[in-house]
C-alpha cells in the first residue's frame, strides 16, 4: 500500500470536510500545524453550507473531534514548507489508510519559504540514493 500524498503549492487555502458515519467519535489530527475548526453540522454538505461556517471567532486547533453522524469542517492556508501528516487519532485506523500526506513546495525556491536540507543529514528508503536538492539562494 502506497502512502496518499496530496501536493500542494505554499500558501494555498484549503478546506477539509471530515463526515463521520459511525457511531463511534472520530479524532483527527495535523501534526506540527494548526487549523481553525469552522463548523460541525449534521447533514450532506453542499457548498450552500458555507454560508453556515463560523468565521468571526473560531479557535485554533491541530485536532478535531468528529461526533457521530456529523461532520466538521476545518480551514487552512499551508504557509510553512514541507511534508505534514493529517492522520486518525485512534491507532487501528492508521492501518485503514485513515491518514495522509500533504507536501507544500514553493515555487520560489527561495530560503525565504523554506530552508535548505542540512549536509549532515541522514537519507533512507528510495531516498538514498538519489542526489539533494539544489540548494535554496534567498
Amino acid at each position: 500500500m502506497q502512502p496518499i500524498v496530496l501536493n500542494l503549492t505554499h500558501r494555498t487555502f484549503i478546506e477539509i470536510i471530515f463526515e463521520n458515519r459511525e457511531n463511534a467519535i472520530q479524532s483527527y489530527h495535523l501534526s506540527g500545524y494548526s487549523f481553525f475548526a469552522v463548523a460541525i453540522e449534521a447533514g450532506t454538505w453542499t457548498p450552500e453550507k458555507r454560508k453556515n461556517y463560523n468565521l468571526l471567532d473560531t479557535v485554533s486547533r491541530h485536532t478535531i473531534q468528529v461526533f457521530p453522524n456529523l461532520r466538521a469542517v476545518i480551514l487552512l492556508t499551508f504557509d510553512n514548507c514541507g511534508m505534514w501528516n493529517i492522520r486518525s487519532e485512534i491507532w487501528d485506523r492508521h492501518y485503514l489508510r485513515q491518514q495522509l500526506y500533504v507536501s507544500v513546495l514553493s515555487p520560489e525556491h527561495s530560503l525565504r519559504d523554506e530552508y535548505n536540507i542540512p549536509d549532515n543529514s541522514l537519507l533512507c528508503g528510495i531516498v538514498e540514493s538519489m542526489p539533494k536538492p539544489p540548494p535554496y539562494s534567498i
